[in-house]
Order: C-alpha cells, then sequence, then structure tokens
C-alpha cells in the first residue's frame, strides 16, 4: 500500500494563464452522421424514383418535397448511369452500401456527399432502398474523433476512469488499471472507496467532489511513496500529473467526472537530477579551499544519490604539488580527503579522513585509477575478490547490507586526481545507468574545482615561501631600541599580500624602523615587497633623513609601474604605503616620514597613547608631491609601534574602533613586549583576517652621557695631536686601551682630511655602543672618496688606511654639513 501527497496545482485557473485546468469551452456534439434524425433522408422505390424526401434533405440540396418526388433519383447525380456507378469506392456494410456520390444542388452546383444505402421493405411487401447523406466533411469528422476516442483509451499512456454524479466507477480503462494493479471488475459500479480498501478518502473522491461542486477543471500531482514501516523502494515511488473535470451531455445535464492520470515519474526524477546538478553548480566550489571543495561534493551526493561516500586523492594533490598526465595504478598513494554518510556513527568507515589508504590491485578504485573509467558493482558480496584481500571492509559492508557500488574517477584537464567510492543499501534500486551518468557529471564539476584549488594553493604556498623568504627572518643587533613584530598572511581567500617591516642599524648608535605594504595580493606582490624591501635598505644606508629616503622610493615605485605596465599591458599595479622612522638614543628623538601609511602609535610611560600628527604624504607610485618628517622626543622606556592598516581594519572595518582597540592594547607599555604583540593579535585581529597583517614594536633605549665624548676641533694642523691626547684618555677612562692604536689612527687621518679639506666648524665624537664610534663633522657638503693610491703619490692613504681598520665606515649629510663616521669592534 502507498500513501499518496497531494500538490494542488490550482482548480481556477489564473486571468490570462491557458493551460489544461482552464475552463473547458462550450463544443459542438456531433452525433453519428448517418443518424436519420438530423442526417438528408431519400427513399427510392424499385423503379429509382424518388418517394421520400425529409427536411434535411431539403436543407442539404435546396429541393421541396413537391419538387423532387417522383422524380429519378438518377436525375440529382452529375450525369453517371444509376446509383452504384457513381458512388466513389463504394463498400459493402451488411447488406447496404456505402460511399461517395457527386449531387446537383438546386443551384445548379455539386455537392460531394457521403450516402449509406440499405434495402427496404414495407408491410405490404413492396421493396425499396432508403438512402442517408451526408456532407463529406461530417463523417471525416466522426471518424477522427472516434479514432481519437479509441485512441486515448486505449493507446494512450494516460490512465482514465469516470464517475457518475453518486462517485461509482462507470468506466476505467486499461492503463489505468495497470497503473494502481486494480481489475476494472472490482470497480465498475462500485463508488469511490469500495472498490479499493483503504481509498475511501483517496484524493479522486476529493478530486471528483471538487470538480463536480465548482465544474472548474482540477489539476494537481500525485506522488505515492510507501507507507510508514514499510522499506524504502525507489521503484515503489511515483509521481502522477492528474486532471478531473464534470461531463455533461449537449442539453447541459451532468453526468459524472472523467479522471485522467498521467505517470510522470521519469521525467520527475530527471528534473530531480538536473535540479542536483544546478544546485552542484552553486554549491561545490564556493571557495578555492581543497578540503571545504571535497567536503561539498560528498555534501551533494549523500542523501541524494548515495548513503555513502569516500573520496580519495593523490598526495600530489593534497600536498598541492604538480601533476603530471599520466595514468596511475593501484600502487599510487592515496589519502583520504573526505567522507559522508547517512549513519551518524559512520560504521562503513575503515579510513579515517586525512589519512593514507591503498586498494588492492583488484579492487574497483584501482581499476578507476588505471582505466580512468567508472566501474559499478550491481552487488557486493563474499565471491568478490578485492574484498576477500580486505576483511574489515568486507565485514562492515555485509553488515550493512550494501548492495551497490559505484567507482568514479575525478579527472580534471587530463589528469586523474583520485576516485569517489559511492555505496547504497538503503536505497532499494542499485545504481543504474542515469545514476553513472548523474555521479560522473558532479565528480566531473567538483574535479575541475579541486584543480583550481590545488592550483591556488599551490600559487598560494610559492608566493608565501617567496614572501617568507624575503621577509626578515631576525632582527639584527642593536642598542637603540628593543624589538618585536608579527606578521600574519591572509587566508587563501584573499592570497599572500605585501606587508613587510624591517629594523635596520644606522650609523652613530641610531636605528631605522620601517613598515610597508604593496598594493595586491599573490606572488607579484610578495616580489614587489621584495625589492621595494631590499632599495629601503640600500636607502638606508646611504643615512638618507625619512623624507628624502620616501622621495627617492617613490620614484623607484613609478619606474616599476612602468616597467609593469609595458611588460603585462596595465594588468598589473604596482604601489603601496610605507611609514620610515630613525630614532637617535643619544638625542631621544624619532624623526619620521610616511606615505598613505598610518601614522605609527606611542605608548608613554606615564601619559596616554599618543598618535603623533605627522605629514601624510602620498602613496607610493603618483609621484609629483614632497614628503614632509617631524621630529618627536620620546622619552626612554617608551613602545612604538609601527604597523600595515590590516591591523586596524580587520576587526569590523571601523578604523576608530581600530584606533580604540589599539590603544588598549599598548597600555602599559612596561610589560614584555611579546606579551604586547599577543595583546594586540587577540584585541585587533579575527580568526582568519582578510588581509596580511604586519606590525613592528619598539622599546626605546637611550645612550647616556658617559658613553659619549664631543669635542670641538680648531681648524689649525696642530689641533690634530691635541685630538689624540684626549681621545687616548677617554678610551683608559672606558677601559679601551686595546683600541687606542687603531683608534688614534681612524681620528688622525679623519680629523686631519677634515682641516685639509672641509669647512669648519669641526668636531670629533666618540661613541661607546656595541662598538667603538668615531665621527668628525664639519659644514661642508663635498663627500671624500676612497681610492687606491699609486707608489709614487705622497697623499690619499687616509680613507684607504680608515677603511683596512675599520669594521665599516661612510657619510652622512646634516642640514649643518656632514659626518665622516668610522666604526671598529670594541675589544674582547
Amino acid at each position: 500500500m502507498r500513501r499518496r501527497e497531494t500538490v494542488v496545482l490550482w482548480n481556477r485557473p489564473p486571468e490570462g494563464i491557458h493551460t489544461m485546468a482552464t475552463q473547458s469551452t462550450a463544443h459542438e456534439y456531433l452525433d453519428e452522421p448517418f443518424d436519420i434524425t438530423h442526417a438528408a433522408v431519400v427513399r427510392i422505390d424499385a423503379h429509382g424514383l424518388i418517394e421520400g424526401w425529409s427536411k434535411g434533405a431539403q436543407t442539404l440540396l435546396g429541393y421541396r418535397a413537391s419538387e423532387i418526388l417522383g422524380r429519378p433519383a438518377a436525375s440529382l447525380l452529375t450525369g453517371e448511369a444509376d446509383l452504384a456507378s457513381a458512388m466513389s469506392e463504394p463498400r459493402r456494410t451488411g447488406n447496404g452500401w456505402e460511399g461517395l456520390i457527386a449531387v446537383r444542388h438546386r443551384s445548379g452546383h455539386h455537392v460531394e456527399l457521403a450516402l449509406r444505402a440499405c434495402p427496404f421493405q414495407d408491410d405490404g411487401g413492396r421493396r425499396s432502398w432508403l438512402a442517408v447523406v451526408t456532407p463529406v466533411s461530417a463523417p471525416r469528422r466522426w471518424a477522427l474523433e472516434q479514432a481519437v476516442l479509441h485512441g486515448l483509451l486505449d493507446q494512450s499512456p494516460i490512465g482514465i476512469a469516470v464517475v457518475d454524479t453518486d462517485l461509482r466507477y462507470q468506466m476505467v480503462n486499461r492503463v489505468l488499471e495497470d497503473m494502481d494493479g486494480v481489475p476494472v471488475q472490482l470497480r465498475i459500479g462500485r463508488r469511490v472507496g469500495e472498490a479499493v480498501p483503504g481509498e475511501a478518502d483517496s484524493t479522486l473522491e476529493w478530486q471528483a467532489r471538487q470538480a463536480l461542486g465548482s465544474g472548474q477543471t482540477l489539476l494537481m500531482f500525485q506522488h505515492a511513496v510507501p507507507e510508514p514501516g514499510e522499506p524504502y523502494r525507489q521503484d515503489r515511488e511515483r509521481v502522477r500529473l492528474c486532471a478531473s473535470f464534470r461531463l455533461q451531455d449537449r442539453t447541459g445535464h451532468l453526468l459524472g467526472v472523467c479522471h485522467t492520470t498521467v505517470d510522470v515519474t521519469d521525467h520527475d526524477r530527471a528534473r530531480q537530477r538536473l535540479a542536483l546538478v544546478n544546485e552542484a553548480s552553486s554549491r561545490i566550489g564556493t571557495t578555492l579551499d581543497l578540503d571545504r571543495t571535497v567536503r561539498e561534493l560528498a555534501e551533494i551526493v549523500v542523501p541524494q544519490v548515495a548513503d555513502f561516500v569516500a573520496v580519495d586523492l593523490l598526495d600530489t594533490v593534497l600536498a598541492a604539488r604538480d601533476l603530471t598526465p599520466v595514468a596511475v595504478d593501484g600502487e599510487t598513494a592515496l589519502r583520504r580527503a573526505a567522507h559522508l554518510s547517512i549513519q551518524e556513527d559512520h560504521p562503513e568507515v575503515v579510513v579515517a579522513a586525512g589519512e593514507p589508504t591503498r586498494y588492492p590491485p583488484t579492487s574497483p578504485q584501482s581499476r578507476c585509477l588505471a582505466t580512468g573509467r567508472s566501474i559499478r558493482h550491481p552487488v557486493i558480496d563474499g565471491s568478490t575478490p578485492w574484498l576477500a584481500q580486505d576483511p574489515l571492509r568486507k565485514a562492515k559492508l555485509d553488515l550493512l547490507g550494501v548492495h551497490s557500488h559505484l567507482v568514479v574517477p575525478l579527472q580534471a584537464r587530463g589528469m586523474t586526481m583520485g576516485v569517489a567510492t559511492l555505496l547504497r543499501w538503503k536505497h532499494a534500486e542499485p545504481f543504474d545507468d542515469d545514476d553513472q551518468l548523474l555521479v560522473e557529471e558532479l565528480a566531473a564539476r567538483a574535479a575541475v574545482c579541486i584543480e583550481n584549488a590545488r592550483r591556488f594553493a599551490r600559487e598560494h604556498n610559492t608566493a608565501l615561501a617567496l614572501q617568507h623568504s624575503l621577509l626578515p627572518h631576525g632582527l639584527p643587533e642593536q642598542s637603540a631600541v628593543e624589538a618585536a613584530y608579527r606578521y600574519l598572511p591572509t587566508d587563501t581567500e584573499a592570497g599572500v599580500g605585501g606587508d613587510w617591516f624591517d629594523v635596520i642599524p644606522l650609523s652613530g648608535a641610531r636605528v631605522a624602523l620601517v613598515v610597508g605594504d604593496v598594493v595586491g595580493h599573490g606572488i607579484h606582490a610578495a616580489a614587489t615587497m621584495g625589492r621595494l624591501r631590499t632599495a629601503v635598505q640600500t636607502l638606508a644606508d646611504l643615512d638618507l633623513p625619512p623624507d628624502e629616503l620616501l622621495a627617492r622610493l617613490d620614484d623607484l615605485v613609478i619606474r616599476l609601474a612602468d616597467e609593469a605596465d609595458a611588460a603585462a599591458g596595465g594588468a598589473l599595479v604596482i604601489g603601496g604605503t610605507c611609514v620610515y622612522g630613525i630614532y637617535d638614543p643619544i638625542s631621544r628623538k624619532l624623526v619620521v616620514a610616511r606615505a598613505g601609511h598610518p601614522s605609527p602609535a606611542i605608548a608613554h610611560l606615564r601619559e596616554p597613547v599618543e598618535f603623533p600628527d605627522i605629514p601624510a604624504g602620498p602613496p607610493l607610485g603618483l609621484g609629483g608631491l614632497p614628503f614632509e618628517s617631524a621630529e618627536i622626543d620620546v622619552e626612554e622606556g617608551s613602545v612604538i609601534a609601527f604597523y600595515t592598516d590590516g591591523l586596524i581594519e580587520a576587526s569590523d572595518r571601523d578604523v576608530d574602533v581600530g584606533f580604540e582597540r589599539l590603544c588598549f592594547a599598548l597600555a602599559h607599555p612596561d610589560r614584555p613586549l611579546d606579551e604586547i604583540c599577543d595583546t594586540m593579535v587577540r584585541m585587533l585581529l579575527p580568526e582568519h583576517p582578510h588581509d596580511d597583517v604586519a606590525f613592528l614594536v619598539a622599546r626605546t633605549r637611550a645612550l647616556g652621557a658617559d658613553n659619549v665624548a664631543s669635542w670641538d676641533i680648531p681648524a689649525v694642523p696642530s689641533a690634530v695631536h691635541t685630538i689624540r691626547q684626549m681621545t687616548n684618555r677617554q678610551l683608559s677612562a672606558w677601559d679601551l686601551d686595546d683600541a687606542a692604536f687603531t683608534t688614534e689612527l681612524i681620528v688622525s687621518e679623519l680629523v686631519t682630511n677634515a682641516i685639509r679639506h672641509a669647512s669648519p666648524p669641526l668636531s670629533l665624537r666618540l661613541i661607546r655602543e656595541r662598538a667603538l664610534i668615531c665621527e668628525v663633522s664639519d659644514s661642508s657638503n663635498t663627500s671624500p672618496h676612497l681610492r687606491r693610491p699609486l707608489g709614487t703619490d705622497e697623499g690619499g692613504r687616509g680613507l684607504f688606511l680608515v677603511a683596512q681598520v675599520a669594521q665599516r665606515w661612510g657619510t652622512r649629510y646634516t642640514p649643518q654639513g656632514k659626518t665622516i663616521w668610522a666604526e671598529q669592534p670594541l675589544p674582547s
């Protein structure tokens, strides 16, 4: 027994819609064309004379009875000798004849008629012929309607039942009998509900009452499913389109209701498959995450198509490595990417997700990998060879009662990436050809999405590796600040960004702090980031002030953008932002300039967190606008935070809220820097940020006066001797006597060059830090050049000697002139 779920489409058609459900229009009922009650009837005696002429004949041929009675019937013909020879293709019907004849109308034109004639004998024994004629179109139409009626009842796939006004069956055709499996004898003459037990409240009775009461055609779908408690079988689930309408005679008298039924199960299943494919188009591949894509395939397949699905992918796919379009076999390493079951406890799972799995060479999975073709097993039992090699899997499948097994390859762009295994036990029907085609279509769509996710993951990993190789792997040793940093790449959706940071030791115990952000994501952004970081390091070695450094960097970005336009036709956009600051631990001043970047935050020990007002320069790559620096006094122990915009815009895209949270995170700057960094991450960033985030925090240190010594130098040659003496005394005070000889040589050469070639005022400064620094300043802008003197040269060896004994040396320019400096390591 099946229960029916009915969906009524409508019983009163919407205005403007003309379908099967619209109200029936009045038809002209056509009786049997040779019915003597309305056809033309002529009686002809044995001598061929007309002795009877009906009103129908007068209407059809125009002759009145007084004009035609007694005349030979042959006189009405178009010239033929007798009636039999005038008939076209006559046929004998019983003891009569029928055929087509041409008759002359009273007005003179010819009329083609259909004739049926039979012998007639009255009570007196007098013999005559009775002829019935009608226009040719009437019998043709009548024959067509009879053929249509016969076809509907006996040949079409439409089930038809007629019930009278008391809802008793009057007629049931063979198609409906086959549909319901109820013999006609059990229905004819019985009320609906009496013919089939349990059908008293059936949809047919309800439809019949609705049609009788409203007079409208009722159209609805019936979904017949097994009763609760019965085992589910898909072949017993049927979908039917039903229509019910009233039957009336030509006088308008109500006769009953005609009920028609069409089985549309196959069409409905095709529609369901098409709907599932359309759903898969929107649900599979919603992200470029490989695990999520495989999971989406599993969620589409179960439970609509199968009771269990397992997706196994090649290790090279999961590792996002390059694939080669070559055949794979059963020895190829697979890994379980996902599985899904209608069972909550997953009793059929043998291999957990993420674990490696190997199938025997005779298994469908191995053969599917080797051939690249789907394999379908209608029955799984103990005789299956490959299951005999896997007792655990066999035991679980036997326990569930699995009866059908389908293995489909996952292929895209000529490469096999894995297999999907589908099982059925609750679905009563095994996988058929339509199921296989459906699963292959779903697998093909999913395979393309998996391949896209693999390629994106490979590119993302490449860009991430490039970015990590270009970012600092550790902070350099220096004494100006204590620094810590965090770099958090974005999720795989947006791709690797171009955020970067750096700490660069400078001359004079100073340090440069820089954070930048490159426009865009991906490997091009990472490569551009590496080029800009290298450029900043190179420009920083020239000891350029922040505003001038950003101007040089802006010029570089413009050149890079022009090169990218020429190479990629404008497809690549190169630009970015940057903030660059120099901190001097001796003066405790921070000089900062920014190019379209957020201003750094300074957490003071006894004052609120400050965002200093630094002139906002244009982003890198625009050109044409100058950059300006700002000088800020910073007390020792304060924390300076440089960051990218992803930090303050990550939480809820509200910048003001981001700045407020940053202030809370930087509160209490006396905490360890790593703790401050963790607090910033926790308070400002979601679990999966949509943009790269980089920030650098630095606690300032101060270099006390006891580590710095400076003297003014008279611009006379005799001052060199005095400066050497003061230098020796200072080194003795610092317990650096071992460095006296080298330092004396450096000081002598630098001071001598300044006296000879520079302009006063002149000064010397010694700094004891991680190295011993000697600085000679003057007011000249000319820069000395290192050269290798010839053997005959009398001079030019000063800087050459300094370069040989110093660890490094250089020149930096100041608003007052220049400073030549040299560093040497402290004695051990």
